[in-house]
């Protein structure tokens, strides 16, 4: 089969994670799928919500403070921007040799057969954590995903929101954010974006180089907003903000 590449997951960070989940819930009607207790020797506990056939998942430390990689970045970033793009693909370990021949380190490699991942260095990614993995027998987009446990599908709601379209990624060089980041993927930039088969990446002007957003396909605009204000979130146009990222809607 020829290799490929799709997104497969978008980690946020949270300091705490109850609110935010029941917030993600609430707002958008999506259920968890997983939580996954793998997570716990870095210090985390986490929660996995599909949207379609792409994860959203939320990390958040048990303690706060910087003792976890995820602690770090609440405290270096002040709580903005998302924390990892997760790509499926045929063969993590050579996309993470050809990051390494551009200079981008490889930060941690997971093992739980049947899935395998390589963790690039957010450092070196710029912006956010990248990841690579590949289950056996999974390259069905429906198919098993360890990460997300043993029976995510049964958990893909679609009466509110319908896809997870659009990543936004802010930077004071927008291009060259693109250009490295295709070049991580093996996906070359259009422009200022890159696309991918069931999700584009488009990099935006800004004042320090994070994920600054999300764009989702919703079956109500309206009411997704509606709902957002009652929660509490600074709603503005098309968009709220939430777990350090903008929530855009599309029709």
């Amino acid at each position: 089969m020829a290799d490929y590449i799709r997104l497969r997951q978008i980690c946020l960070v949270a300091p705490q994670l109850a609110p935010v989940i029941a917030d993600i819930s609430a707002i958008m009607g999506l259920d968890v799928c997983y939580r996954d207790g793998n997570v716990a020797k870095y210090g985390l506990e986490n929660a996995l919500l599909p949207v379609d056939t792409i994860l959203l998942e939320v990390v958040a430390p048990f303690e706060p403070g910087p003792g976890t990689a995820a602690g770090r970045f609440i405290e270096k970033t002040g709580g903005r921007g998302g924390y990892m793009a997760i790509f499926c693909c045929e063969d993590p370990d050579a996309r993470g040799a050809n990051a390494n021949a551009i200079g981008v380190r490889t930060a941690n490699v997971i093992t739980h057969a049947p899935y395998h991942g390589v963790q690039l260095h957010p450092r070196d990614c710029r912006a956010a954590f990248i990841e690579f993995n590949h289950t056996d027998g999974s390259d069905d987009v429906l198919g098993p995903y360890p990460p997300a446990g043993p029976d995510w599908q049964t958990s893909i709601r679609k009466d509110t929101t319908l896809a997870l379209t659009e990543v936004e990624m802010q930077s004071e060089a927008p291009q060259g954010l693109a250009e490295h980041w295709g070049r991580i993927l093996g996906v070359p930039a259009d422009g200022a974006t890159v696309k991918l088969p069931n999700s584009t990446f488009r990099f935006v002007k800004g004042e320090a180089e994070i994920m600054s957003g999300l764009t989702f396909r919703v079956v109500d605009k309206a009411k997704v907003l509606a709902a957002a204000k009652a929660r509490g979130c600074a709603v503005s146009g098309d968009e709220f903000f939430l777990c350090g990222v903008t929530f855009r809607l599309t029709a």
